[in-house]
């Protein structure tokens, strides 16, 4: 038991380092800046490359997913290694619009997905199922707290070496650290840890299974609105702040954000292991909620700051508590690919959501109107949250009055 105890917290903390460098995924923001000074590019086409590498991230998970599961975490986290390493060291040598968008969206992107489906499964299973919520939430915090060291680390080396040979150096360490980490990926022998001698094959939804209970369609829409929200946000914050406030204060607010997008992880995770993941997340719609509500009168540093680390805390809780209530209500064996199913709503949510935000400034001159349209579908979220409950509960509370 010891050993694998031990071996669990190793699984952890190479889960954790391989997200730190996915992480390069939130930093496109210092990409793109200088894409549209230097190179000219308009901000329509410096988006593209991320808008697409989103889209990749969410599909591909799919595909890790069903990998991982067959085949387990190492040779997945490997695959997404070298995919997103050769994404970035092409984009070097491709460096027009269309380059850019096959090698760092399309490449890079699918790697990101292909890696990130496999790092949380392979370390749940270690632990008991009442430490779930946490053991996700201190592997994916990597993701949120990637940005305070990678925009530092690209400024520089754009600084020193220019724009595309920088793509090339983050690609060649990134590669080669994430398939060095991916080596310290397993999954437990059954029966060999707490998470596995407690389950059991009636509790392990398939896909197809999962798919025809109502509760995965109502934790879509929460995971859906909750992302909408907090990548609203996060791809907009300068923009809104410089509108709301005159003054130019994006640097430190993204730092900032990415601490209270980082500690949500955890904490909500452990959180929620105490109290429920619908409760957790209710909570934290309605804060969220209310925040934005507001949000259209913050005009200080203070309170832009505040109300960005309420709702990126939020969206931070949100990438822990979900995987783990898909391992609640549907199992641990197939926990890859039903994850990855659930993760489509952070996609859609992903591409749409800055998108109409855009739109939405482009139209009326300001984010009033994204603010409360994100707001509404936080509260209905709240709302779904203190409903759903586990398939399995369902069918016990059913069953129980038989029983008596």
């Amino acid at each position: 038991m010891a050993n694998g105890f031990n071996r669990g917290w190793i699984v952890v903390a190479a889960g954790l380092c391989i997200n730190l460098m996915f992480g390069v995924l939130y930093t496109w923001s210092i990409f793109s800046a200088n894409l549209s000074s230097t190179y000219k590019w308009t901000a329509f086409e410096a988006s593209l490359p991320y808008t697409v590498a989103i889209a990749m991230f969410a599909l591909v998970m799919l595909v890790g997913g069903k990998l991982q599961d067959l085949f387990g975490p190492r040779i997945v986290a490997t695959m997404g290694g070298v995919l997103t390493g050769a994404g970035l060291v092409l984009s070097s040598m491709f460096p027009t619009l269309t380059g850019v968008i096959l090698c760092f969206g399309v490449l890079t992107g699918a790697g990101i997905g292909m890696g990130y489906s496999a790092t949380t499964p392979a370390a749940i299973k270690w632990f008991r199922p009442a430490q779930k919520g946490l053991i996700t939430g201190i592997v994916v915090t990597g993701f949120g707290l990637a940005s305070l060291y990678i925009a530092p680390l690209t400024k520089a080396l754009i600084a020193s070496y220019g724009m595309f040979t920088t793509f090339k150096l983050l690609g060649v360490g990134f590669g080669l650290m994430i398939v060095l980490f991916a080596q310290f990926l397993a999954v437990p022998a059954a029966a060999a840890t707490p998470a596995a001698a407690q389950a059991s094959s009636s509790n392990d939804y398939t896909w197809r299974e999962m798919l025809k209970t109502p509760q995965f369609y109502l934790l879509w829409l929460m995971f859906l609105a909750g992302s909408m929200t907090g990548l609203m946000l996060i791809g907009h914050l300068a923009k809104i702040a410089t509108l709301q406030t005159g003054a130019n204060m994006g640097v430190a607010l993204v730092a900032m954000i990415a601490i209270a997008n980082a500690l949500g992880r955890p904490v909500a995770g452990f959180v929620s292991d105490k109290i429920g993941r619908g409760r957790t997340m209710a909570m934290l719609y309605l804060l969220q909620g209310a925040t934005l509500l507001m949000f259209s009168h913050f005009d200080s540093f203070a309170t832009i700051l505040a109300g960005s680390m309420v709702i990126t805390f939020s969206y931070g809780a949100m990438l822990a508590v979900y995987p783990s209530a898909v391992g609640d209500f549907y199992g641990t064996r197939n926990l890859g690919f039903n994850y990855a199913i659930l993760f489509t709503a952070w996609g859609v949510a992903g591409v749409s959501g800055p998108l109409a935000a855009g739109w939405i400034l482009d139209h009326t001159g300001g984010y009033g109107a994204a603010f409360l349209i994100t707001a509404v579908l936080c509260f209905f979220a709240a709302g779904l949250g203190l409903i759903v409950r586990a398939p399995r509960q369902e069918r016990a509370l059913e069953t129980l009055p038989m029983a008596a």
